[in-house]
């Protein structure tokens, strides 16, 4: 196995192993983890992925959620990011699911306003468009780092809600279910996630973060847009180009992420598996419910 970096601050491509075998081997498996808490972006190149073998690969990390109402896979462990309609065509821009692809270029991190925030995520590529579509990754564990003393005093506890309502109306008002609205209600989290393993702290933004109770809304709002532009400089950014078979994943306490646009009428289809938090993950850092 060689683990090779990708960007300065975080990223990294891990080569010479198939995700079957981090699965059956747990030296492998060691190495991977190690690897994971260290660079929280992992790229695996030429995968002979299946919606199987990816779901295995994501439970030796823990335990898989269940993708929410709404989605498409609802209720299953399998999240499906496409422009793909039921009928096999892509869909119109004013399409439902065309609007949630372009929630998804907000900068976020998964399920941050969920119940049960996620550790991890992997993406595989079933389906790329011949250009565009790229997902952008930037370490909120570096952009951490780089705040004052002072700033990292002020804001080291500070608890900002998370809505799902709140990024997805930036897009369109009607977009959500009232199943939705009524199954993801807003939840507070800490502005940090602290991890056990390392001792680093990062910061735990999203574009699901709309307010800070303890600060008057156009003020809230204005601090997490500058921690946002602080955390996504374009020279902290790691761009990845996908390819048929890329298998990616990543730390959701330690990174942000956004695709980039590309011609609605390409169709792409990739696959999602979300690892929810528990205690080793440093769960306790973050929940402010």
């Amino acid at each position: 196995m060689e683990i090779t970096p990708l960007h300065d601050e975080f990223a990294a491509q891990v080569s010479g192993c198939s995700l079957l075998d981090v699965v059956c081997d747990a030296a492998a498996y060691r190495q991977v983890r190690e690897a994971f808490e260290t660079h929280s972006v992992l790229v695996f190149r030429d995968q002979s992925i299946t919606d199987e073998v990816q779901a295995l690969f994501s439970r030796a990390f823990g335990p898989l959620e269940l993708t929410k109402v709404g989605s498409v896979g609802a209720g299953t462990v399998y999240a499906h990011i496409t422009n793909i309609g039921p009928d096999g065509q892509t869909v119109a821009p004013d399409d439902r699911l065309a609007k949630v692809v372009a929630a998804n270029q907000l900068w976020h991190t998964d399920s941050s306003f969920k119940r049960l925030p996620a550790l991890a995520s992997m993406l595989g590529a079933r389906i790329m468009p011949a250009s565009g579509g790229e997902t952008q990754f930037v370490s909120t564990r570096a952009a951490w780092r780089r705040l004052s003393d002072a700033d990292r005093l002020a804001l080291g506890d500070l608890v900002v809600e998370h809505s799902y309502a709140y990024s997805r109306e930036r897009i369109d008002t009607t977009i959500l279910t009232a199943a939705e609205r009524e199954q993801l209600p807003a939840v507070r989290r800490r502005l940090t996630w602290l991890n056990p393993v390392n001792g680093e702290r990062s910061l735990y933004l999203a574009s699901h973060a709309g307010a800070v109770p303890s600060l008057p809304r156009e003020q809230a709002r204005a601090l997490l847009a500058g921690l946002t532009d602080h955390a996504t400089v374009p020279t902290s950014v790691y761009r990845h180009f996908w390819r048929q078979g890329d298998a990616v994943l990543w730390d959701n306490r330690a990174t942000m992420h956004r695709g980039i646009p590309w011609p609605i009428v390409e169709p792409r289809h990739s696959i999602r598996t979300t690892i929810s938090a528990t205690a080793a993950d440093g769960l306790a850092s973050v929940l402010a419910d």
